[in-house]
């Protein structure tokens, strides 16, 4: 079977790209939008709607398999590549990548997704969000050729030696930070709430005093709300940086407030995301790791997860030998193929570490159930349930799609027995 065709078109992202720089420097909303000026470059405005491009390999026998490029929420800032232009994509990709997949005989999915990821054009790699789609649909025809799920096709080809098996889900509220609580709690959500705390003014306060009564009432509420003892969700929020920025940047002061939180959140284990914005990879890698190790001394078990500066392959690599996190983001589109992100999950699990399969609110329908295969097939602590920020959305279209593949999976053992 081979490629006939690439057709590239501009779609509709899952949600919005945001001037994170403007945001943390205090800019205020207005309604929905934000009130001020960009300061990242790219930027036309704070918060501006989300773009994304699906890409469909046309193979030999009529199928067609599919991917789509988008990026994150916040791009531009921690390293990332700047802001995603999907006409721009649509073009780069007809004139360059195109010409190298028509007429290819699909054989396995890593030899072509690394030629593709590592293309360099005009002594750049291309958008991490074209590397994205591209491999997402370079995967998908394998797997039909095959005519097995993706997440079959990772574990054969990577040789996890990982059974497939569903991943908790973990769900973001979005400013709306109360409402979509109840609904992550009444769907039983494994991992909430996120609570998008990314002002210190507003949401985390001068002395953390904001974001101690939101995790007092998400405790509160999980007790009054669950149908039984059963449900214990992990409370995950993502703060960036703003403890940091709260506390001077003063590892042993963050460390204080993170104990007094992880008292607030019991009998709930508690993980905290960017605690600490360190201006640069090294620093961040520098910076985390003490952190978790004043932690540890200290007697705590919260968690602390890695975001910002830990955007590729390499700087994961980092962040596991310097012990940097309890939990690495593999933040999906910022990893460029979707093969380091096969990669990166497996070596944080090699390592001990909780490999988290992320990715953004800004992604597409079909991204988040190709993150879906990932996850279940490398063995992911857990799954961001995206796109969006409504909560019901992403947990449907990332759920259900690791509920299809479990019973096909399933399905074939037994038919194999």
């Amino acid at each position: 079977m081979f490629i006939t065709d690439v057709i590239c078109v501009p779609i509709r992202s899952g949600f919005f790209v945001d001037d994170q720089a403007a945001i943390l420097e205090g800019a205020g909303h207005d309604g929905f939008a934000y009130v001020g000026s960009p300061v990242t470059l790219g930027f036309t405005s704070i918060r501006q709607s989300g773009e994304a491009a699906s890409v469909m390999l046309i193979l030999s026998d009529g199928q067609v398999a599919l991917g789509d490029c988008a990026a994150v929420q916040y791009s531009g800032v921690g390293g990332r590549d700047p802001i995603f232009k999907a006409s721009a994509a649509v073009n780069t990709i007809a004139e360059h990548v195109a010409p190298l997949l028509i007429g290819r005989e699909i054989t396995d999915f890593r030899s072509l997704a690394h030629e593709i990821d590592s293309l360099v054009i005009d002594g750049h790699l291309l958008h991490t969000a074209i590397r994205y789609g591209v491999t997402q649909a370079i995967l998908d025809a394998v797997a039909l050729s095959q005519h097995l799920t993706m997440a079959e096709i990772i574990q054969n080809e990577y040789k996890t030696g990982i059974a497939i098996k569903l991943v908790p889900m973990f769900v973001q509220s979005g400013d709306d930070r109360y409402n979509n609580v109840d609904k992550m709690i009444l769907k039983q959500a494994e991992v909430l709430p996120h609570g998008l705390i990314n002002n210190v003014e507003t949401k985390l306060g001068t002395n953390g005093e904001l974001l101690t009564e939101y995790v007092a009432w998400v405790k509160n509420r999980i007790l009054e709300l669950r149908a039984d003892s059963t449900y214990q969700p992990v409370l995950h929020f993502d703060v960036y940086g703003t403890i940091g920025k709260a506390f001077d940047q003063n590892i042993e002061r963050c460390a204080n407030f993170l104990i007094s939180l992880e008292e607030v959140a019991k009998p709930f284990a508690l993980r905290i995301e960017h605690v600490i914005d360190a201006g640069s990879r090294d620093n961040q890698i520098t910076t985390s790791a003490v952190l978790r190790s004043v932690l540890k001394t200290k007697g705590s078990t919260v968690q602390i997860a890695v975001d910002e500066w830990c955007n590729s392959l390499e700087d994961i690599e980092l962040f596991v030998k310097a012990g940097a996190a309890d939990v690495i983001h593999v933040k999906t589109p910022d990893l460029g193929g979707i093969n380091n992100t096969i990669e990166a999950l497996l070596l944080i699990a090699r390592n001990n570490l909780a490999a988290y399969c992320g990715g953004t609110c800004n992604e597409t329908d079909r991204s988040a159930q190709i993150s879906a295969h990932i996850a279940i097939a490398c063995g992911a602590v857990q799954i961001l349930a995206k796109p969006g920020m409504g909560v019901d959305e992403g947990m449907m279209i990332v759920g259900n799609e690791m509920a299809r593949v479990l019973a096909l999976v399933s399905q074939r053992g037994k038919a194999r027995k």
